[in-house]
């Protein structure tokens, strides 16, 4: 090999390498595979640079292939498609709850609310605590209450930042009263409201729904009373229902009392809706209410045998029965052969169902459509407890 003939193949190789630049510039403006094959075909021509300058072999411009179609397949390696990733169980998703952005069908989305206790029974004490828990914290230490008020009439709103009770002096003169769950930033309301009815906060926190006082052993009015404004203005029902203890629904839309033997329900307004079935002075009897369904289609209450004494006006917030409002069926609870002790339902429809549970209580978590959810057992601190509400 001379001189000259290095010369002409260094001169061949340099034409090579040229073409192919320009191709690859080319194909830059095609679909991604050609780039990919431009890229292949530069790299094997840079390959074959460094062998000329071991070697010096000759290659001809002509002989290199033509460039793929960019819809032609790249024959490079594809690479291993990237699995589709597992929802995330970090801190940025509630578990329990469907991953952000997806509709978890099959994920439950109900959860437990606070729960809000008072005593369940009456002793010598003068006052009583109430209490909050949430399944998974301990149970927390709240106001105090004259032990009358917190068994018989006491009522946490909506939110559960306030509370609202009917307390009685020496001199028998009855007040509704509200102050913060802590105690703080009481407020005397009004006077001559009957302590044997408890007042019922609207579902928005700022109205309570009370029964008037009467010294003459007649039943009072119902009055709805404005608690955030300076004057205290009270809206007053027409007629005289004559119920107590009422239930008012998560929408707004509906008031449940029980009156005489059974149950009927109201319009906010208290004109009177309809009598749900089921109830009669020889037959079922119901006294007792405990909560009523966000849309007031079903009610739990304390529902009592035919020939069973139906007890007397004050308040129980025990349950033994679900009933649907309209045809007055009973609604079937998975509770597993356990005895059903309380029912509140939810805004969303779901309940939260307190059962007896060897010695203690369980709390179960039920879906709108009757499933349990989940179950946890309550703190034994808690066992000499009634439940007074459960909100979101």
């Amino acid at each position: 090999m001379n001189d000259q003939r290095l010369r002409l193949d260094l001169t061949a190789l340099a034409d090579e390498v040229t073409s192919v630049d320009l191709r690859d510039r080319t194909l830059r403006t095609s679909h991604r595979l050609g780039i990919q094959r431009a890229v292949a075909t530069s790299a094997a021509a840079l390959v074959l640079i460094a062998a000329a300058a071991g070697t010096a072999f000759a290659i001809r411009p002509d002989q290199s292939p033509s460039p793929l179609p960019a819809d032609t397949p790249s024959v490079t390696a594809t690479p291993t498609p990237t699995p589709t990733p597992t929802p995330s169980t970090s801190a940025d998703d509630t578990p329990g709850a469907p991953p952000s952005g997806g509709t978890g069908t099959n994920t439950p989305t109900v959860e437990f609310g606070k729960l809000f206790y008072g005593p369940a029974t009456v002793t010598d004490a003068e006052t009583a605590n109430l209490r909050s828990w949430r399944p998974g914290d301990s149970p927390v230490r709240l106001l105090a209450l004259p032990e009358l008020a917190a068994k018989g009439n006491a009522s946490v709103s909506p939110d559960g930042q306030r509370v609202a009770w009917v307390e009685t002096d020496d001199s028998n003169e009855s007040t509704l009263v509200v102050a913060d769950a802590d105690g703080s930033d009481r407020q005397e309301m009004r006077s001559d409201v009957a302590s044997s009815c408890s007042p019922v906060w609207s579902p928005d926190g700022r109205h309570l729904l009370f029964v008037e006082a009467m010294g003459t052993g007649e039943s009072g009015r119902h009055g709805v009373l404005d608690t955030r404004s300076d004057k205290k203005p009270v809206t007053w029902w027409p007629g005289r229902p004559g119920g107590c203890h009422a239930l008012w629904s998560a929408d707004g839309r509906t008031i449940a009392m029980a009156v005489d033997v059974g149950i009927t329900l109201y319009a906010a307004d208290g004109t009177k809706k309809r009598v749900v079935p089921g109830f009669s002075m020889n037959g079922w009897r119901s006294h007792d209410i405990a909560s009523l369904s966000s849309d007031g289609s079903r009610i739990a209450l304390l529902r009592r045998n035919p020939g069973e004494e139906s007890g007397d006006i004050a308040r129980e917030l025990w349950a033994n029965a679900v009933l649907d409002t309209r045809t007055g069926n009973q609604v079937t609870l998975p509770l597993g052969g356990r005895t059903l002790r309380q029912v509140y339902f939810q805004s969303d429809g779901s309940m939260v169902v307190r059962v007896q549970d060897g010695s203690g209580y369980a709390v179960l978590l039920v879906d709108e459509d009757g499933k349990k959810v989940s179950e946890t057992a309550e703190p034994a601190s808690l066992k000499d407890e009634q439940i007074l509400a459960v909100v979101d």
